[in-house]
């Protein structure tokens, strides 16, 4: 009985991982070992920046609604506490970009913050 040297299988194995190397840079795009080890750890940093991701968007969100709210004489945490007091639930994204877009709107509810604190 001849060997099993699994030829098909192991070309369309390796085949793949190259496929994942596309645009890798010298012979991580070519060699299947260089490029294995290469897509193992891209799929790594994929999967702890999806993480990440939204650590940083936060951190992006408070810096924003933080400098939006010294502009109306509040500190962030001031600002955030007075709008719990006032009951007034509005997420840090869409706080941010009223901070951003519309500042108006945004002083607003600083000011409706202001009067609880206040209070």
């Amino acid at each position: 009985m001849p060997r099993v040297k699994g030829g098909t299988v192991t070309r369309k194995r390796r085949k793949k991982v190259i496929k994942l190397a596309k645009g890798y840079f010298g012979s991580k795009h070519t060699l299947y070992k260089v490029a294995n080890q290469q897509v193992m750890k891209s799929l790594m940093y994929a999967y702890r920046d999806r993480r990440q991701k939204k650590r940083d968007f936060r951190k992006l969100w408070i810096t924003r609604i933080n400098a939006a709210a010294r502009m109306n004489g509040l500190s962030y945490s001031r600002l955030m506490h007075g709008l719990k007091l006032a009951g007034i639930e509005v997420n840090r994204k869409m706080l941010a970009d009223l901070a951003v877009s519309d500042t108006a709107a945004f002083a607003q509810l600083a000011e409706a913050a202001k009067s609880k604190l206040d209070a």
